[in-house]
């Protein structure tokens, strides 16, 4: 899998649909011991959601980590500083395949970063030893690698036309593990596990709205790969656009885009 470059510009297109699911899974987050919680957001992306946090705890301490500096100069510029309870939000650079904790954490979560990270779920024992006892580690991530605009993608790139340009380019299908998998996996660190996957049936309107979705996501890959040559990335956009308009065709209302989720939330015996 290629390591992708970053555009916030785009991937910030679908800001409001993109954060439901934070939002959902911090409704599940219990709240932290003590009075000015240190948290962690691993896979910050430009802080939108990062920003969420905070709102839900004033006073917390968070720090958002991330390893595109594109994504941390838009979080440094949007978002960063005091808040109004007397906490602070504040953005480091980190690569999450390696990141540990060097001080003891009251929550630790990720929004939509770990499919990116291979081997995460071995991470998993490092994250919750650096929690403080009843600690919270959370993370949701996207739970649709056999959805129509992957399985299209992977298709095309495969095709003769593109192999040998894109050839491992893309994320596999086993990016994320089964919701089961990761349950017994948290139990198993001695953490009471909460595990659950929801769909989305996002409305999406303009003109190919699945193909500029997918543009700030998944397809950052591809968009890497070919960013030397500015004709053959437009002449794959083109096929791939092709491809996804009969997938996700369009209604009078908009075009949907179901869009199926994994969230957990593990929190460590007190």
């Amino acid at each position: 899998m290629t390591t992708p470059s970053w555009d916030p510009g785009q991937y910030l297109r679908h800001a409001g649909h993109r954060a439901r699911p934070f939002t959902d899974l911090l409704a599940r987050i219990p709240d932290p011991r003590g009075e000015r919680p240190r948290i962690a957001d691993l896979g910050c992306g430009p802080g939108n959601v990062t920003v969420l946090l905070t709102r839900r705890w004033p006073a917390a301490h968070v720090t958002g980590y991330d390893n595109s500096p594109a994504m941390l100069d838009a979080a440094h510029t949007g978002h960063e500083g005091p808040t109004a309870g007397g906490g602070r939000l504040d953005f480091a650079h980190a690569d999450v395949r390696t990141w540990t904790p060097e001080e003891p954490y009251d929550l630790i979560v990720s929004n939509a970063t770990l499919h990116w990270v291979p081997g995460h779920a071995e991470r998993f024992a490092d994250w919750i030893a650096g929690l403080r006892p009843g600690g919270t580690f959370a993370f949701q991530v996207p739970d649709n690698i056999d959805a129509p605009l992957h399985a299209l993608m992977r298709e095309l790139a495969g095709s003769p036309r593109w192999k040998s340009r894109l050839a491992g380019v893309l994320r596999h299908t086993d990016s994320v593990h089964t919701p089961g998998v990761y349950l017994d996996r948290l139990a198993r660190l001695g953490c009471a596990a909460d595990v659950w996957q929801t769909t989305y049936f996002h409305v999406l309107t303009g003109a190919d709205p699945v193909l500029d979705w997918v543009k700030g996501t998944g397809l950052r890959p591809v968009l890497t790969a070919l960013a030397d040559d500015p004709e053959a990335r437009d002449a794959f956009l083109a096929e791939y656009r092709d491809l996804l308009r009969p997938a996700y065709p369009a209604a009078p209302y908009g075009t949907v885009l179901p869009f199926r989720r994994l969230f957990a939330v593990a929190v460590k015996e007190a």
